[in-house]
């Protein structure tokens, strides 16, 4: 079925998108996957290309556009091109809405002309050893000294933990538990006390770099605060709708393109004196994958025409995450194994794709709490 979710400026953008990844990321891609991170060079690029601040008002250097149908478009190339190792997604859509709506006007005009032009890569430091996705557990502090935050405590898997200039971290400042006392505060490459650990060694996603962050007795300007004091909880809680979705668009996309190649492999393979395509199991495989992508791409098209509505709720948000991201689980298990033995090569799309999507699933909230979520909003 034809979409009709984009308009020919979407399109537009599309071939810019696709152009950009072409020049400047998928010639180098396999150098960053063994050296564990990207070249710095490749966010500057994006910068001039407009790929980075697409909801960045104008005046600050940004695309000054609230349609989430470009950020849509970015995850979808992205995934369909396997370069998961570059998050520009994590950058704009899940870190960008932090600095435009609770930023001051001095901390906008700090911050936001580099990050739009990839001057200032971001990272947001929310995950700490043995909490996961369990927020109301965290025990990075930050102490009030009048005029500045003493910030202590360890973060670990953060995207772009590496390269960041600036990140955003989730720490405690009342001695209250639970999801009270929070606030987000945003510490900068070079502050006396922030050191960075082990760019971590994962099984997919390589060329993205994902460290452990440590900060000990970290001097944080008042100046640095994010939004008012202790409401950091209630921040994280308004945008991780649109992160979920964000994750699900990339998913959906990267399902669909394994199932593409996966018909042309099937199509030229021979077995047994004759094309994998006639045999009637790998036809229903096909089958089968194809109609779970194009139920699920109506659902998650419909959760992107919501959220440009403002009208996505939590619940349709988790469950667009979840779904979309167990299928594509689901289809990269199912296309490496109708590649064979082939498939299992590294060398193979669907090898990467296998390794690269298993942690879809997991970070941005894990299926399971997605399914506590909306469970909670059905039964609650």
């Amino acid at each position: 079925m034809q979409r009709d979710l984009f308009a020919e400026e979407h399109e537009d953008f599309r071939s810019a998108v696709r152009a950009y990844l072409a020049k400047e990321v998928l010639p180098h891609y396999d150098r960053w996957e063994k050296a564990g991170i990207v070249d710095r060079e490749a966010w500057p690029a994006a910068g001039r290309q407009g790929l980075l601040g697409l909801a960045v008002p104008e005046e600050y250097g940004g695309g000054g556009t609230a349609d989430f149908r470009y950020a849509a478009v970015l995850a979808e190339e992205f995934a369909r091109a396997g370069a998961f190792g570059l998050a520009l997604g994590l950058h704009n859509d899940i870190i960008g809405p932090y600095l435009t709506s609770l930023a001051t006007e001095e901390q906008k005009r700090r911050w936001l002309p580099g990050f739009c032009t990839g001057e200032l890569i971001t990272a947001i430091a929310m995950t700490e050893p043995g909490t996961g996705s369990d927020l109301q557990g965290i025990r990075t502090r930050a102490v009030d000294r009048g005029d500045h935050f003493l910030l202590n405590g360890a973060k670990t898997f953060i995207s772009n933990g590496i390269l960041a200039d600036l990140v955003v971290v989730v720490a405690r400042t009342t001695p209250e538990g639970g999801a009270h006392g929070l606030s987000l505060l945003v510490v900068e490459r070079g502050m006396p006390g922030f050191e960075r650990g082990r760019n971590l060694d994962k099984i997919g996603q390589k060329a993205q770099d994902t460290a452990e962050l440590f900060f000990q007795d970290v001097r944080v300007p008042k100046e640095n605060l994010l939004g008012e004091p202790n409401q950091g909880f209630l921040y994280l809680m308004r945008n991780l709708a649109q992160e979920r979705l964000t994750i699900a668009a990339s998913a959906i996309a990267g399902a669909e393109h394994l199932v593409e190649i996966t018909t042309a492999y099937v199509k030229q393979r021979e077995a047994f004196g004759r094309p994998l395509a006639k045999l009637q199991h790998v036809r229903f495989e096909i089958a089968e994958l194809a109609t779970e992508c194009a139920v699920t791409r109506a659902f998650v098209d419909r959760c992107i025409t919501e959220h440009n509505r403002r009208a996505l709720t939590p619940a349709d948000a988790s469950m667009a995450k979840w779904w979309a991201t167990e299928l594509q689980k689901r289809t990269a298990d199912r296309c490496l194994q109708l590649h064979g033995g082939y498939g299992y090569m590294a060398e193979y799309p669907v090898a990467r794709a296998f390794t690269d999507g298993r942690i879809q699933t997991i970070y941005g909230g894990t299926t399971e709490i997605m399914k506590e979520i909306v469970g909670r909003s059905l039964l609650d």
